[in-house]
Formats: structure tokens, sequence, C-alpha cells
């Protein structure tokens, strides 16, 4: 669908139409313990998302890798038995900070410039806490062309709430439609996978339903008023 605007015409079938010239990427973390500062990063994945040419939003690219704990990170036992990660496993194949967060933004750069975006967006469950842990390896490794906005996010739980009265990720996957499975979750990869198919669900119903692109507003009403 197009709309000219100021002589303009927007394709809103092209990405970079459709989130202000943001790129949506999905991220889910792992971690060692609750606090970005001092807890571990253990595990990271990353979902690009693509727009086919109907307007409709999926699933692209993906990027995952164990993380080795970073040189005096805290290790809460509590939280490994949450996750399941053992950091001793040597068959984790788990790789630094450095390499694992510099071959993400590499994939996420060339997705961004792939769909004619400016900067990436993050997309998670309860975003904050991962966009956090993010942000701190960032700053440890001294990370160079870091494609997210600073600060900018869509939450899928508060989105979840919204849309189907649901924020904790499996009960909205419930809700939407979409297959969790219980045993699976807490890896990375997994939890991406389901929090980009519940986001891009929630995207493409808001276009179904008529939501997007909005209407052209109406011209602003004269509000001067005549004495009588």
């Amino acid at each position: 669908m197009t709309e000219k605007i100021e002589n303009q015409l927007i394709n809103y079938n092209l990405m970079k139409h459709r989130f202000r010239g943001y790129l949506p990427v999905v991220i889910d973390v792992e971690t060692a313990g609750l606090n970005a500062k001092t807890d571990a990063l253990l595990e990271i994945a990353a979902i690009t998302l693509s727009m086919d040419e109907d307007g409709y939003i999926q699933l692209d690219k993906k990027y995952h890798s164990h993380i080795q704990p970073f040189e005096g990170a805290n290790v809460n036992p509590e939280s490994l038995k949450v996750n399941g990660i053992n950091i001793e496993d040597p068959e984790r194949g788990a790789i630094s900070e450095d390499i694992a967060i510099t071959d993400m933004f590499k994939m996420i750069r060339k997705a961004v410039k792939d769909a004619g975006c400016q900067r990436a967006v993050i997309v998670a469950h309860n975003a904050t806490f991962d966009q956090a842990f993010l942000q701190e390896a960032v700053k440890r490794i001294n990370a160079k062309r870091d494609p997210f906005h600073p600060f900018a996010l869509f939450d899928t739980a508060t989105l979840g709430g919204f849309m189907y009265g649901q924020t904790v990720l499996v009960k909205a996957c419930q809700m939407a439609g979409i297959a969790f499975d219980g045993k699976q979750a807490h890896s990375a990869l997994y939890d991406t996978e389901r929090t980009a198919e519940l986001f891009c669900t929630m995207v493409n119903k808001l276009k179904d339903l008529g939501g997007f692109p909005p209407l052209s507003p109406s011209p602003t009403p004269n509000m001067e008023t005549k004495e009588v």
C-alpha cells in the first residue's frame, strides 16, 4: 500500500517505512544472574526480520552463540538451575563476548543496510533486561558501530498484554496460536524464535485489522471563534 505525503509516495510494503527507518531485531539472552553489570552473559541469540511484497513481516536471518563468562563475572548457581546451563561443559562451544557480539553486529548491520533502514531496534520479551546485558557487554569489549538504538525498544511483554491480555511469553504465544514447548524454554535461540513469531503475529494482525498503514490525518479544524 502506498500513500502520498508532502509530494512523496510512501510504500508501506517496505520495511524502512514500517518502523520509522528502524529494523526490528529480536534478541534473547541467558545469564548467570539478574545484574547486568556484574553477572555473566552466557548465551545470546538474534533474529532479523524482513518484509514480504504484501507488507507482512517475517523471520529472516539468525545468530546464536554460547558465551564464556567475562573475567571476574559473578555466576549465581540459582540462575544456572533455571536456564540449565553448565558453564563447564566443553560441548557448549562457548566463545568470548568479543567474538560473539562482533559477529552478531556484522549480521545485523548487513540486514539494516539491505532493508534500507538507518538503525536496528531491539525486540525482546521484558526487553529492558536483554538490552541492559547487551549494552554492558558492548561496554566491556568496547564494541564499535553498535547498530542498535541506545534506548528505543519493542517489548513483547507489553505488546502481548495489550493484544492478548497476557504478559508471560508462553501464555501470549498460546493466545496467538503459536506452539510453545516448555522443555525448550530458556534456550536463547528457542526463546528468540518464539518471541520473533509473537512479534510478527501481532504486527501482521494489526495490519489485517486495518490498523496500519494509518489513515491520512484530517485537516486541523479552524478553532477560531467569532462573536455573535
